[in-house]
């Protein structure tokens, strides 16, 4: 008579737990692979939909994403392999968008700032977060924390940043409204990290702006 399996066995436990180890990892895998060609497709279409949000083009259909991008983006540069730059047109008018990242209280900061074709005005902002805390440093995500970058100068006379975001009611020698951006309430090293993602990503893009007027 065969030797009945003791399935309460720490051999029997151990096989076990492998082979169902094995089993899973290659159904992940499987699966994995099998979805990364739309997973790749997504974040494409989310990117191309943040730089639409930085020229003032927001709440298309994801199915529209991928027309309007073509229409309006001209041309991707990216000189040194490191400082993209987005040539655009909207309505007849050439207008730049370039990256922007950082970090925030709790993880990495991100976004677009679109650039009217004078090379040192904003025209429109994005912004995103990886996790910064909901109804306080969130809200750079928001339309109401972006709308106000509209307009704002980039640089001084002598191509330094001054665009700025700063706290409500503090004053800063030199600095005046027509670069500055209030901070969020609540939210103090999040839009300090904000304003040192902006002065540090758009100083990189000074002589880049200007090689393309």
């Amino acid at each position: 008579m065969s030797k009945k399996l003791n399935t309460n066995s720490n051999l029997y436990i151990i096989i076990y737990a492998a082979v169902m180890v094995v089993i899973v990892a290659f159904l992940l895998a499987f699966v994995s692979k099998a979805l990364q060609q739309k997973s790749d497709a997504n974040v494409a279409i989310d990117k191309k939909s943040q730089i639409l949000a930085a020229l003032c083009i927001r709440s298309l259909d994801k199915s529209m994403v991928e027309a309007k991008y073509a229409e309006v983006v001209k041309e991707e540069k990216d000189m040194d392999g490191d400082h993209p730059l987005y040539i655009c047109e909207v309505d007849g008018q050439t207008k730049y968008v370039v990256p922007v990242k950082g970090m925030g209280l709790w993880g990495g900061l991100w976004g677009y700032i679109g650039i009217n074709d004078d090379g040192c005005t904003v025209y429109g902002a994005y912004f995103s977060h990886e996790s910064e805390t909901a109804g306080l440093g969130a809200l750079i995500a928001e339309l109401p924390f972006q709308e106000q970058f509209k307009g704002k100068k980039i640089f001084d006379s002598n191509g330094n940043v001054v665009l700025s975001v700063i706290k409500v009611g503090k004053k800063i020698d030199g600095l005046d409204a027509s670069s500055r951006c209030d901070a969020l309430t609540g939210a103090t090293l999040t839009s300090d990290g904000v304003d040192q993602m902006l002065k540090s990503c758009l100083a990189k893009y000074k002589d880049i702006l200007n090689n393309n007027q």
